[in-house]
């Protein structure tokens, strides 16, 4: 029975940690479908993080946060898209300059502001912070094994935003597959030329496909200050805009796969958190050291085994120029 417990409290601790991993590679997937390299998911979910718990924490909204999360995810994406789209500059550079930058001003920006070491205040006041959705009989559930466990911690004990994230795979699958604008996204990230001569604006869907993924970053940056975390610390992120990169090229830019490797290097994390202090049979107590860099050794070894055999569209990375 305790077994049992433990598997269902692991699994719902990666339910919860694919959350943000899952809502940055979605965002990540839009802009790379349309051929834009988004190197920029730490720096702004970084951002958003930082900016959801400053105005939760003085208004003492959580929504007006998230809405000040995605206002600052979608501004730095418009920026990278400037440089990029409209400059036609290079996608890499700007990605990881949007995200040194937010990794100095945010902390600068939190001292100079409340004068807490860079950190925002915490957030415990009522409606700071998003708190677990309250499932009918979910109390009462929790005594009984199965399946009532299962239901108060899978089904239930999330926030909104999980719901949210989880909901995405489905929507996001239909959009790029089923609509008009998925389609022409799909399109202009395989063959620019083509898309600019049936008469549709690149720069516009690039834009637009740029901007789905600063709404989509700031959702997941709130996520991690305002639900996950009780306000903002110094790179709180920690390389989880990376690690949902390398779910985006393992799922090879398709939703379900995606959610796949979120899932998988989610469970590597909690499972890195659950072995902390743990004493194993033969091997005993493992450094936490090691524990700790268990899901990047994961993600090294997945992408190079796996990474060759994913297709990227074929102009991504490659800045469009209309002909004249």
């Amino acid at each position: 029975m305790e077994t049992y417990t433990l598997i269902v409290l692991l699994l719902a601790a990666t339910i919860r940690v694919a959350t943000p991993l899952l809502l940055a590679a979605i965002a990540g997937m839009f802009s790379e479908r349309s051929g834009i390299i988004d190197l920029g998911l730490e720096g702004k979910m970084l951002g958003a993080a930082f900016a959801a718990a400053s105005v939760s924490a003085v208004t003492g909204s959580a929504w007006l946060g998230l809405g000040a999360g995605i206002l600052t995810a979608v501004a730095l994406a418009l920026l990278i898209g400037f440089a990029c789209i409209t400059h036609r500059g290079n996608q890499v550079v700007a990605g990881m300059a949007v995200t040194i930058m937010v990794s100095g001003l945010g902390p600068t920006l939190g001292l100079a502001w409340f004068n807490l070491g860079g950190q925002t205040p915490q957030l415990d006041g009522p409606g700071q912070r998003f708190t677990e959705l309250a499932w009918p009989w979910a109390e009462q559930a929790r005594a009984l094994p199965f399946p009532g466990l299962l239901y108060a911690e899978l089904l239930g004990g999330h926030n909104l935003i999980v719901y949210l994230a989880a909901a995405l795979v489905p929507f996001s699958a239909w959009v790029l597959y089923r609509t008009r604008f998925g389609l022409r996204l799909r399109a202009v990230g395989e063959n620019p030329h083509a898309v600019d001569t049936a008469g549709i604006s690149v720069n516009a869907l690039r834009y637009q496909a740029v901007a789905i993924s600063g709404v989509l970053c700031g959702v997941a940056g709130t996520y991690l200050s305002t639900a996950a975390s009780a306000g903002f610390v110094r790179d709180m992120t920690a390389g989880k805009g990376y690690l949902a990169l390398a779910a985006l090229i393992f799922g090879k830019w398709r939703p379900w796969p995606t959610l796949g490797a979120c899932l998988l290097f989610a469970f590597t994390d909690a499972l890195a958190t659950r072995l902390q202090g743990v004493a194993l049979p033969i091997v005993g107590v493992i450094p936490v050291q090691f524990i700790l860099a268990l899901p990047y050794v994961l993600t090294v070894l997945l992408l190079a085994g796996f990474v060759g055999k994913a297709v990227a569209p074929k102009a991504i990375g490659v800045p469009y120029a209309k002909e004249k």
